[in-house]
């Protein structure tokens, strides 16, 4: 029998989980966000917004995503059975649909012209250009040069969406710099733009509705799995860069103490290199894009350069709840490197006819690891976030040699 622990509901009014989160913004900008929380407090219990987004949901997104039993991995692996929680079967192919679809008629509601974001790996920025276009309004979306080259497709998807993609050409060029640009973007007119944030990441109230908007993915995951298997899953696995998909799986299970859960950030090329992107594990307690977090920087606050060959993971902050269910020690994070990433994606391809988002593959190179030493009864639930179509050049040409693909 799982045990149940009620935890105390976050955020607080004041928009921080624990000692994380807030608003670390220029005064004019409280105003603007304050009434965004406003907004997004009353149409979170309206029956209208609600009842539009769930027909979207079902009807346009094709929730809910399927739990998967991985057969053949799990056999191969010995030791726990593996389940997939399929959020790369969404429409966009990513679980970045389900938050982009509420802030999207979130701003049309609230009057807004505009809404624009910024985007790593190209899933935030195609959900949110399908989103836009769906409800009528203009986007922009901010995105590295570097990342524009290493995603390619998503961005001919976000071009023949409609949007406009802004390329950014300051700094590493990556994630970062595109959130630096965006929020630049968006102060030179709160009014008409909402800024959709991509993931539980940025000031009050993002954190909190970002969250509220990917906890379907639990809710759906928890009594699929009972239906499944007559019970909860021993433990969940999910990707963490800014962190929304795997807050979306953990929210659900928070309280059944008994179901362990593992966050996976990117250890890159290794951390003696400087080259990744290990915020959780190796950061501290900063403030980044108007929030406080966990984050990787140097002695005198600065963020650090990160890296990661998912281009959804290298953010050098972290979501405020994740860095909250740190310290009091009801999530555990790891970190996967670029060559394990690599090898879980062709071992999902090949024994299972799946081939995941290399953000995804953190997560299930880390089940992989984690299955041989647990019990063949107990179980494994990792969250599979986005599909690799967009990534498969990048791979093939540079690690196609190592596993016969050119």
């Amino acid at each position: 029998m799982h045990r149940a622990r009620k935890l105390e509901p976050l955020p607080d009014v004041n928009g921080y989980f624990g000692q994380y989160g807030g608003q670390y913004v220029p005064e004019p900008l409280i105003n603007i966000l304050n009434e965004i929380t406003t907004a997004y407090l009353y149409y979170k219990d309206n029956h209208e917004f609600q009842q539009e987004l769930r027909d979207l949901q079902r009807r346009y997104v094709g929730r809910p995503s399927p739990v998967y039993y991985c057969r053949n991995l799990s056999k191969k692996l010995g030791g726990a059975q593996i389940y997939l929680k399929r959020e790369d079967l969404n429409h966009t192919g990513a679980h970045k649909i389900n938050h982009c679809l509420g802030e999207a008629i979130l701003a049309k509601r609230m009057g807004k012209k505009k809404i624009i974001a910024e985007t790593g790996a190209g899933q935030h920025g195609v959900a949110l250009a399908t989103a836009a276009a769906l409800v009528g309004l203009e986007c922009d979306i901010y995105m590295g040069e570097v990342d524009m080259e290493k995603e390619h497709p998503n961005v001919v998807r976000m071009k023949i969406l409609g949007t406009n993609v802004v390329p950014v050409k300051i700094g590493l060029k990556t994630l970062k710099e595109a959130v630096d640009a965006a929020f630049e973007g968006y102060v030179q007119d709160p009014v008409n733009q909402f800024y959709a944030i991509g993931s539980v990441v940025g000031p009050h109230p993002f954190p909190m509705m970002v969250r509220d908007f990917q906890k379907i993915v639990g809710e759906e995951a928890k009594r699929q799995f009972r239906e499944m298997t007559g019970r909860l899953p021993g433990c969940l696995v999910a990707c963490v860069g800014g962190g929304s998909n795997a807050i979306g799986l953990f929210t659900a299970f928070l309280d059944d103490i008994a179901v362990r859960m593992y966050g996976v950030e990117p250890s890159g090329v290794g951390f003696k290199t400087g080259d990744h992107a290990a915020t959780l594990t190796l950061g501290s307690p900063g403030i980044i894009h108007g929030f406080k977090c966990y984050v990787l920087q140097d002695k005198q606050g600065r963020p650090l350069p990160v890296y990661s060959i998912a281009s959804g993971l290298d953010y050098p902050g972290v979501g405020p709840q994740h860095s909250h269910l740190k310290d009091i020690k009801r999530v555990e994070y790891e970190t996967i490197s670029d060559a394990e990433a690599i090898d879980a994606f062709f071992e999902l391809s090949r024994t299972e006819g799946i081939i995941p988002a290399l953000e995804s593959a953190h997560a299930v190179a880390y089940a992989m690891k984690l299955a041989p030493k647990m019990e063949s009864y107990e179980t494994i639930l990792v969250n599979l976030s986005g599909r690799g179509d967009k990534d498969i050049d990048y791979v093939a040409a540079k690690y196609g040699h190592k596993y016969g693909v050119n």
